[in-house]
């Protein structure tokens, strides 16, 4: 067997960043119980060729909320399967992305996870991976060149397009005024998911629905929140009512930062966001009057599809090149102090409707219930 790199620690998700000893491992679940072993062994075989079923999951992202809860939805759908995970963030630095896809790759993982890294990187960075023939599915990074995607890739996505339309026109629903002025907070370009989010709001803005009003986004987007906040003091005074009517925040920690600097101060203009998280829903109620709504999906459930998605790949199913996740719009007003990412579904119909994928297959449902067994002893 390959020796495995870096020295795991088997914990919970509370570990939120690298430790003192410069691992990068967020988290690693427990291997598989005896009786589930045997399932494993018949169901995927190849991947239990060295008596584990191991995944790494690599966030190359800056440790927030939302990306706790993407690797939380990973850990815990891959730990109900008796896999083990192991959970790594980059805090979006593409060379030290790359050096841990290089590791896995030379490890013995039988499986990988990316979520975050744009064509060039995504496709060059994940090729060793692919040539030593691990399985892998990606989240909102994209594994193509001249439009082909990876060999045996799955690319999995948010619909940025429906995010950013429906984040809009959410607010042109609100305002009547037209053109309407709107703050953009950006970052870029080279960030995937926010150049396809800008794409739609260009459209708005030659078609004269919105006028840009700023321009206003963070020097570094590892440091979004504080960056946007700094953006928006560097400003010549708070935006005025009548020289600005919303915001626009196509990313959660832009909107963050603007209500860090804005507070309830910004005479009188509306915000509307992308992304969710636990965070994001207790600053949304605390700044209702301003934060108006976002546009999203779940974090926790895109993890829980990548991991099926991997776990199917193991199981030798036939997997898609590509899944795109469903959008919601999700207005503070329907939110209450007791609404979090757990139960947030009861406000909004047809949240997470993807939970089931991969339900009625029966390797699916033999390792589950050998996980739940286990659990119970």
């Amino acid at each position: 067997m390959k020796s495995c790199f870096g020295f795991f620690v088997v914990v919970l998700l509370a570990a939120c960043v690298p430790g003192k000893n410069g691992n990068d491992a967020l988290s690693s679940a427990t291997a598989a119980a005896p009786d589930a072993r045997e399932i494993l062994a018949r169901c995927m075989p190849a991947a239990m060729a060295d008596g584990l079923v191991k995944v790494a999951v690599i966030r190359n992202q800056a440790v927030t909320d939302h990306s706790r809860q993407f690797l939380a939805g990973c850990v815990s759908e891959g730990r109900s399967m008796g896999f083990t995970v192991d959970t790594f963030i980059t805090g979006g630095d593409n060379d030290r992305c790359r050096r841990l896809l290089v590791a896995a790759a030379e490890a013995d993982y039988d499986g990988l996870i990316l979520s975050y890294g744009d064509a060039d990187f995504t496709w060059e960075a994940l090729g060793p991976a692919v040539e030593r023939g691990l399985k892998i599915v990606t989240f909102d990074a994209l594994p193509y060149r001249d439009g082909k995607i990876l060999r045996g890739v799955t690319s999995t996505a948010q619909d940025d397009e429906k995010l950013a339309r429906i984040s809009l026109e959410a607010i042109l629903a609100r305002i009547p005024r037209r053109p309407l002025k709107v703050i953009r907070v950006w970052a870029g370009p080279g960030i995937p998911s926010l150049d396809r989010r800008q794409l739609v709001y260009d459209k708005f803005v030659r078609e004269g629905i919105i006028e840009e009003a700023a321009l206003v986004g963070p020097r570094d987007f590892a440091y979004s929140r504080s960056g946007v906040r700094d953006a928006f003091v560097a400003l010549s005074g708070t935006p005025r009512a009548g020289a600005a009517d919303a915001i626009w925040a196509p990313n959660d920690e832009f909107a963050k930062g603007c209500v860090d600097a804005l507070g309830d101060s910004g005479a009188g203009i509306k915000m509307v966001s992308v992304d969710i998280s636990n965070d994001d829903i207790a600053l949304m109620l605390e700044h209702s009057d301003m934060w108006l709504g976002t546009a999203a999906v779940d974090p926790a459930l895109a993890g829980l599809v990548n991991m099926r998605i991997l776990a199917a790949k193991f199981a030798g199913e036939e997997t898609p090149e590509t899944y795109s996740f469903d959008v919601h719009f999700i207005e503070t007003a329907v939110l209450d102090k007791r609404t979090n990412m757990a139960n947030i579904a009861l406000r909004m119909e047809g949240w997470g409707k993807e939970r089931g994928i991969f339900d009625g297959y029966p390797w699916m449902a033999e390792l589950k219930t050998a996980a739940k067994i286990r659990g119970s002893r």
